[in-house]
């Protein structure tokens, strides 16, 4: 990753909170890719969407810098994860059907990713630059949802982050493109889920780093009273925004 990794500790706490995306999203991603010999996933943290490709794949290479995320990562018989920066990819030339990066291309040196992905890419390999943006609640919660993320937790977002609430469309992206199909992640939560991914935000930990734990604190005791049951599981709901191309 260009700069600082902001995911290179807390790995578990990642693996546990983070949302898993729907299973359509690897069926998709295969079916667009010419072959199903060698998918690769670029920032992989913990393998959420590795993992589902190996469902669609002979086999997956899932690549992380951070030791941390590697550790936690979920292991499966067609899967070998590496720990490489996205803009060094230890990936034979010629031998990746389908490169992705769910979540994490904003961080990327992208001129020098691209570049990699050009040299290990077959002919006619896609490319998919995958994100969520910001969760949605239920009516009562997400007034207060909103303002947390977009005035009080927003100043300690690094700049990279407007990528991703611009669903990706303001970045690069040199390739001939496909249209990509709507989808969302949709899940049940209960409060503790919610606060458990929120700690995992990039955003959060510079708050924290920054002295500024009343911020979250604040928000965590009004979510408290407008939830209720805390054991009361609620709907959450991100879109999924992608950007595919034909390499």
């Amino acid at each position: 990753m260009a700069g600082k990794n902001w995911f290179d500790r807390g790995g578990q706490a990642y693996a546990q909170f983070r949302p898993e995306y729907p299973a359509e999203l690897a069926e998709v991603l295969a079916s667009l890719a010419p072959t199903t010999d060698l998918a690769v996933d670029v920032g992989c943290g913990n393998g959420q969407l590795t993992v589902q490709l190996a469902a669609h794949f002979d086999a997956v290479i899932g690549v992380d810098p951070s030791a941390d995320q590697i550790g936690n990562a979920r292991l499966h018989d067609r899967v070998r994860y590496v720990r490489a920066p996205a803009e060094n990819l230890p990936v034979p030339e010629r031998s990746a059907c389908l490169i992705t990066a769910a979540q994490a291309a904003h961080w990327f040196d992208r001129r020098a990713f691209y570049n990699e992905v050009r040299r290990i890419a077959v002919d006619d390999a896609v490319l998919a630059l995958v994100s969520y943006g910001v969760m949605h609640l239920a009516a009562d919660l997400d007034e207060r949802f909103q303002h947390f993320y977009r005035t009080e937790i927003g100043p300690y977002w690094p700049e990279e982050r407007a990528l991703v609430d611009s669903g990706y469309a303001d970045i690069d992206f040199p390739f001939d493109e496909l249209s990509a199909p709507p989808m969302q992640i949709r899940k049940e939560w209960d409060m503790n889920g919610i606060l458990g991914y929120i700690s995992t935000w990039s955003a959060v930990r510079k708050a924290a780093e920054a002295g500024k734990s009343e911020v979250l604190e604040s928000f965590a005791a009004d979510l408290t009273e407008l939830w209720g049951d805390p054991a009361a599981t609620r709907e959450v709901v991100w879109p999924i925004n992608m950007r595919l191309g034909i390499v």
